[in-house]
Parts: structure tokens; C-alpha cells; sequence
């Protein structure tokens, strides 16, 4: 088994991709994490302060290890490297605590739905009956009439007809990673030996793509590289014939630069791989499939909301609790430095509602704001949004920067902007000419 490779982030997704309490004691959290315990205040403790925001999508890191080792993982590639001292499985009594604390969460703020993402490393590798364990755990600790959706965020190479009885019986939603064909997938996401998991991926979505099993699959996730043929890759992505497709960036900073982007540079590299895929995916009707990336932007160009984090003024609202119980936030932190998301809390003595009041949950600024001079000037910033949180970071200097990735997220949105206005006053000319024509005098 690897110690080193990714499945993904949630959403959506990375953001998305969505979710019998044991006797084992819970794994303790190590001291140099610690922080003190204090109280969740009550509501009318509250009255001097706004409320915080509540927790909509939680990322449960249901195993810590993965049995790939792709290159391009923001867990195991980047500054945080304390999976390495975290149990491999989260145990039967962290699960616990950590329903318990979801189920206050949602009584306290009166919530309705919650979603929680099963993920890892590989979640497919606790196995099923602990998967299986996990969710009735979650369910039963909510309050009445609350729903819980849950989804699994996986690299594939596990799916088989037993996990996916699982995720019938749960209702789980599952996404999958896959970068392309196989040249393009094998690239990064290869096993620990160096043989590629293409073959392995592909048979999965062709079982998970069945009638029978359609329902549970949620979508292809696909990290860019510059150096495959994006109009090869989308080709590729769309013969599975997936109900969406999560384009998303590679991690990096100002600091950690992702490869083929000059920090400070013009040239746009991915705003022009993602352009060409936008013009083949656009015009085509009806489209094969939702990709989350540019269903936001052209929601944001005419005036909505951002589905995606990666664009627009999304609220911190996800939360990520690890296999040993602590708090943190976006998992894409990882890749900032060993710091970012340590926040020094844990489901054992912490409620989630002084968990979201940290720096780096909820708690940190948001909106333009919290944005540098030259993206609160910037002509697109409404559609921009400073970009994603992490993708900001300069070590030493924090957060209050745009994006490594500003000039491409400018060609992109430039263009997006551009056949938008084109369609929409299309349609304009279009009624006008299809108007019946007033009587004079009128």
C-alpha cells in the first residue's frame, strides 16, 4: 500500500462529491495539537456577536492512507505531512463523537440537510462493513426529521458490486478520479510500482455506468495538465458518459507554483486549455454532460450564484475532520504550508461551532474584503472571486493576494464573458424580430 497518492478533494468537489457506534475508545489527538477545551455557547450567549454560519458539507476522512501514488496529490505531495502520524482507519468511537457533534450542530442551527463526504487518502479501502457502520453512525445521531446525503469521493480501483450495494442502500453518491485517457491518466495517477490505473478505473465506471447503478454515480473528477490535449481529454472523459465532469486546477501557490505557471507571468497556459475545452463543450446540444467549472462561471457571468469554490465569493461553509477527530477546514489548505490548517481542535472537547470561528473555517475574512488592491480593482472580479482560497497563498505573507492562476482565470472568464453576451443579445434580436408588431396609434 502507498503512502502517497490522492483520490480528491470534495466540491465540489470538490466541493462535493457528496456521506453500530463501537466500543473502541477514540483515538486520542497528540498533545502538540491540542488547544484548550472550552464550552459551545448558547444561542442567547450568542446575542452580542453574529451568529456563525453552519456547516453544510463535511469531509470525514474515513482512512488515511491510499493505494495509489499519484504525483500530483495534494495530501501526501505537499507541506502537511501529518497523515503520516494519523491512525489508518477512524475508529468506531471518533465516528461517534463525531455524530455527535454533527447532530448538535444541526439542532442548534435548526438545519434541515447536512452532506458528508466519505474520503481519505482512498475511502474505498476502510471497506465496506466500516463504511457501511460509519453512515448508520451519522444517521442515527441527527435530529428528527434532518437528512443526511452523503457521498465518496474515489480513485475507483476498489468499486465492485459489493461497495456499490452499499451506496444503494445509503443512498451514496460516488464520484470517481480520472485525468483522461490513458496516456493522460497514467501520467499521474499510477500505482505504487509504476503500473498505470487506467484499465482498473475504467472497468469500475463502465460497472458503475450500468442502468442499474447510474443513479449512485455522481460524477468524473479530472485534474488539468497542461501537457495532454485537452480537447483528447475531454473526448475521453465524455465516452463514459458521465452526469458531470469537476475540471479542476492543480494546487499551488505563489510559493509552490503549479507546473507550467510562472508566478507573475502572462502567458496563460490554463486559461487556454480550458477555453478550448469550453468552446467544444458550449455549443454542443444537447450537451453530453455538466462541467461544473463553466455551469458556474456562466451562472455568475449572468448575475447568479457559483456552484464551485473555485470561482465567485463562496462562504467557508466545509469542514474536515480527520481520522484522529481534529477539526480543520478545506483540505486544500494542505498545500499551503504545516500550518494552515492546524486549528488545534478536535470532536472530542470542541463543538463545530468553535471549530467554524477559526481562522480557517469560517472565521477567516471573506468577500472583496479580504481580496488584494489589484483583484478588488480587477473588471472581473464579481465572476473571479479572488479565486480558490489556497491557490492565494504566498509563504510568510498569507492569503491576501490573487490567485497563482489570475492571468489564466482572466482569459477564461474574458472569453466566458464574451460568447455569453454574444448568445444573450442573439436572443434579444431574436424576440424583437418574433414580436408582433404594435397597431399604430399605440
Amino acid at each position: 500500500m502507498s503512502a502517497g497518492a490522492p483520490t480528491s478533494a470534495a466540491a465540489h468537489h470538490a466541493d462535493h462529491a457528496g456521506a453500530a457506534a463501537g466500543g473502541a475508545p477514540p483515538e486520542p489527538v497528540p498533545a502538540h495539537r491540542a488547544a484548550p477545551a472550552t464550552g459551545d455557547p448558547s444561542p442567547a450567549a450568542d446575542n452580542d456577536m453574529p451568529p456563525p454560519p453552519r456547516v453544510r458539507q463535511l469531509v470525514l476522512k474515513v482512512h488515511s492512507r491510499c493505494n495509489l501514488a499519484c504525483d500530483h496529490c495534494y495530501v501526501y505531495r505537499h507541506a502537511d505531512q501529518r497523515w503520516r502520524e494519523r491512525p489508518r482507519v477512524i475508529a468506531p468511537g471518533t465516528v461517534a463523537r463525531v455524530a455527535q457533534r454533527l447532530g448538535e450542530h444541526l439542532a442548534r442551527h435548526r438545519s434541515d440537510r447536512v452532506r458528508v463526504v466519505l474520503h481519505g487518502g482512498e475511502p474505498l479501502l476502510a471497506g465496506p462493513t466500516v463504511l457501511d457502520r460509519i453512515v448508520r453512525t451519522l444517521r442515527g445521531a441527527l435530529p428528527p426529521g434532518a437528512v443526511l446525503d452523503v457521498g465518496v469521493q474515489t480513485n475507483g480501483v476498489l468499486l465492485d458490486d459489493e461497495f456499490l450495494a452499499l451506496c444503494h442502500r445509503h443512498g451514496i453518491d460516488v464520484g470517481v478520479s480520472l485525468d483522461g485517457d490513458r496516456a493522460a491518466n497514467d501520467r499521474h495517477r499510477r500505482y505504487p510500482d509504476g503500473r498505470g490505473s487506467f484499465a482498473d478505473v475504467a472497468a469500475a465506471l463502465r460497472l458503475l455506468g450500468r442502468p442499474e447503478h447510474r443513479s449512485r454515480w455522481a460524477g468524473l473528477l479530472c485534474t488539468v495538465d497542461v501537457d495532454n490535449d485537452p480537447l483528447g481529454v475531454y473526448e475521453s472523459l465524455v465516452a463514459f458518459d458521465p452526469p458531470r465532469l469537476d475540471l479542476l486546477l492543480p494546487h499551488g501557490n505563489w510559493s509552490a507554483p503549479p507546473p507550467r505557471r510562472r508566478p507573475g507571468g502572462t502567458d496563460t497556459p490554463y486559461g487556454d486549455w480550458l477555453v478550448a475545452v469550453f468552446d467544444r463543450w458550449y455549443p454542443t446540444a444537447p450537451r453530453r454532460t455538466g462541467i461544473r467549472l463553466f455551469e458556474s462561471l456562466i451562472a455568475l457571468v449572468l448575475g447568479g450564484r457559483s456552484g464551485t469554490r473555485a470561482l465567485g465569493f463562496a462562504e467557508p461553509d466545509i469542514m474536515t475532520v480527520e481520522t484522529d477527530g481534529t477539526i480543520e477546514g478545506t483540505d486544500t489548505l494542505k498545500t499551503t504550508d504545516d500550518a494552515s490548517m492546524r486549528t488545534g481542535l478536535d470532536v472530542f472537547r470542541h463543538s463545530f461551532d468553535e471549530a467554524l470561528r477559526h481562522p480557517s473555517l469560517a472565521g477567516r475574512p471573506t468577500g472583496p474584503a479580504a481580496l488584494a488592491d489589484q483583484c478588488r480593482a480587477c473588471p472581473v472580479l464579481s465572476a473571479c472571486g479572488g479565486g480558490l482560497y489556497a491557490h492565494r497563498f504566498r509563504a510568510g505573507a498569507g492569503f491576501a493576494h490573487p490567485s497563482v492562476y489570475c492571468p489564466d482565470l482572466y482569459r477564461l472568464i474574458r472569453h466566458v464573458q464574451r460568447v455569453v453576451a454574444a448568445d444573450v443579445e442573439a436572443l434579444h434580436r431574436r424576440a424583437l424580430a418574433d414580436a408582433p408588431a404594435r397597431p399604430a396609434g399605440r
